[in-house]
């Protein structure tokens, strides 16, 4: 029997769920880092075009992250 066959036999469901889990991390990671670059660049705006869409346009972000940070920190509705 092959050492990758008998790795793949001895792994737990336990294991699948910490593979999986690093995985979405990792695709979250990344997420946050073009996030964070996009804001650094001021989501592409320039200064002297910005308009109300824009400004409605960051808002709906700001409020998809609120719904997202409320769930991670147990605040808002998700508060207990």
């Amino acid at each position: 029997m092959s050492a990758r066959k008998n790795r793949i036999d001895q792994m737990t469901s336990s294991d699948y769920a910490l593979d999986a889990f690093l995985a979405k991390k990792a695709e979250f990671d990344t997420m946050l880092a073009r996030l964070q670059a996009l804001s650094a660049d001021h989501f592409e705006a320039i200064p002297d075009e910005v308009n109300w869409g824009h400004v409605g346009t960051l808002g709906h972000y700001a409020e998809q992250l609120q719904r997202i940070t409320d769930a991670a920190f147990k605040e808002g509705e998700h508060a207990e």
